[in-house]
């Protein structure tokens, strides 16, 4: 039996010890005895409580793979979120003003997918355990809006039709204010009677929106989703912020970075998350790879009231980023990268005249690469906003404002 003390918490959010050992659902000063094998604290028993440790929410903490972090206060979850971007940064050599964490609250999020598969007699809906290919029976969740809980039947009715016993379906839930927006993946394929029935569950459960392995089976109503004063109507199962509250804060940070700017250049701009918003005050350039993600934003420009010009431009940003030729136009930049963020860009940004650059990113590790090569290139890194729309786990977000 060997005792250690936990030093510090991972990026997913367990503890870590000396020599790299890993204790899932520990906190930093807290000692735990057992055996050590491969890495991992085997049948770990805690000797002492952390001052930040509480009692978890939810009765599937420990069993479901989503939260991991449910035993920390969220003052601790704050601040460490924070120290995870400002460590990111470190290590690239870099310092700046943080703002204080936004989180959002529990039961907000607004999007969901779960696994779907048939049994003998019944059909399971979930989530995947810890480190595992097994669905467990969702009975709560401190984390999603009661409207999502509220649609598992209709999930457990389209897994009965859906899947098969051999493998499972992905079901993807957004609420809007039209009501549930299902988006079902790796299911049976289409044909004429499967299709009426799933016409009929649509209607008894009064589904906005129904689509079938990318295919549209019922449009009952429109689930739009607010950017802005624009309504949206995002392709089915597409990207959108993980709660309202999160958004807002997101959107009022960028506001902010690019305020003034009179011409604004949105890169990887999705269904206008931000493009929309900031046309409130300026004319937006929106670039996206996704047609119909532009086609969602561009339908969603024309029918609000109040903004000023928004034109689109489909463009693969990894391999043909905007260069300083074509950004000598706009007066300030928006950067929303997916994980891998945005390198070749910011090299281009650097290279152009380009001032102000508003970033919003979901990966401080490539953050802080991307942020370094902008304040290599001349810019001052003058502030960051940690914004965590996935408390619980290790996951966080950040705006953050460059300028030269």
């Amino acid at each position: 039996m060997q005792e250690l003390t936990i030093k510090r918490l991972g990026l997913k959010g367990d503890g870590i010890a000396e020599g790299d050992i890993y204790v899932p659902f520990s906190l930093p000063g807290e000692r735990f005895a057992g055996e050590i094998e491969g890495g991992q604290l085997q049948n770990p028993r805690r000797l002492n409580d952390s001052p930040d440790r509480i009692a978890p929410v939810c009765q599937h903490f420990g069993t479901c793979g989503g939260c991991t972090l449910q035993h920390a206060s969220d003052a601790f979850l704050a601040e460490w979120k924070q120290d995870t971007v400002r460590r990111a940064l470190s290590a690239q050599g870099l310092e700046t003003v943080f703002r204080p964490t936004d989180t959002s609250p529990p039961n907000s999020r607004r999007r969901a997918t779960f696994s779907g598969r048939r049994t003998k007699k019944t059909t399971q809906v979930g989530f995947h355990k810890r480190a595992s290919a097994d669905i467990f029976e969702l009975k709560e969740c401190a984390l999603l809006m009661p409207d999502i809980m509220e649609s598992l039947p209709a999930c457990h009715a389209l897994t009965g039709i859906g899947a098969s016993r051999k493998g499972e379906i992905k079901i993807s839930v957004t609420q809007s204010e039209a009501g549930p927006d299902i988006d079902i993946r790796d299911a049976k394929p289409l044909d004429g009677p499967l299709r009426t029935r799933l016409a009929a569950i649509a209607s008894e459960y009064n589904l906005a929106r129904l689509n079938w392995n990318e295919e549209l089976i019922a449009d009952r109503k429109r689930p739009v989703q607010a950017m802005g004063k624009a309504q949206v109507l995002p392709p089915s199962g597409a990207f959108l912020q993980a709660t309202p509250q999160g958004q807002a804060a997101l959107v009022s940070a960028i506001q902010e970075a690019v305020l003034g700017a009179k011409r604004v250049v949105d890169l990887f701009a999705g269904c206008g998350t931000f493009a929309l918003p900031l046309a409130e005050r300026a004319e937006i350039h929106a670039v996206e790879g996704q047609a119909e993600m532009l086609e969602a934003l561009d339908t969603g420009w024309r029918y609000a009231k109040g903004l000023k010009t928004v034109t689109t431009e489909v463009r693969d940003l990894f391999s043909r980023p905007l260069v300083p030729l074509e950004l000598r136009q706009y007066d300030a930049v928006v950067v929303d990268p997916p994980r891998a963020g945005a390198k070749t860009q910011m090299a281009e940004i650097v290279a152009s005249e380009i001032k102000t650059v508003g970033a919003v990113s979901c990966n401080p590790v490539t953050f802080a690469r991307d942020a370094k090569t902008l304040v290599d290139g001349g810019f001052t890194l003058e502030w960051v906003q940690p914004v965590d729309q996935f408390r619980w786990s290790g996951h966080v977000e950040l705006v953050a404002r460059f300028s030269r």
